[in-house]
């Protein structure tokens, strides 16, 4: 945790899943098909998938819960103790505190007993969030086109 990393991980991502998709939606697209389908490990992977397009095939709603059990008030909030390292009583705020205390047995199960599957359709966008930003800041919008950028 002290590192910046996440469960799972032992050196910093790539951060290469914005590049590699376009790759690899070509690739589906040439294999004849329109979506494909991916199952996350661990928390912090299915909300990155969700920020990239995917959808829920299975675990969405068991998703929407978490979210809301780590907001204050909520069951999972109110076991971010500070009893361990892995569960810091702001660990709610972001999406890797909470993957840790998930990883440290808050839910009381793996996150894989939860089964969450996912799929992306190509070319689509799914428009899911089931981690809304939960500190009130204002995600950074994509830069729109102006006519100075087609000249």
């Amino acid at each position: 945790m002290a590192f910046g990393l996440a469960p799972g991980q032992v050196r910093r991502g790539l951060r290469a899943i914005k590049q590699t998709l376009p790759h690899f939606e070509a690739f589906v697209q040439r294999m004849a098909h329109d979506l494909y389908l991916t199952e996350p490990l661990a928390y912090h992977n299915a909300v990155l998938l969700e920020r990239h397009g995917f959808n829920y095939l299975r675990g969405r709603a068991e998703m929407v819960w978490i979210d809301r059990a780590f907001r204050p008030g909520g069951e999972l909030h109110a076991q971010l103790d500070g009893s361990t390292p892995f569960r810091p009583r702001d660990a709610w705020r972001t999406l890797r505190g909470r993957s840790w205390a998930i990883q440290d047995g808050i839910l009381g199960r793996d996150f894989e007993a939860i089964n969450v599957e996912m799929y992306k359709r190509v070319g689509h966008h799914a428009g899911v969030s089931t981690f809304p930003n939960p500190c009130g800041r204002r995600a950074a919008q994509p830069r729109r086109l102006t006519c100075a950028d087609l000249t």
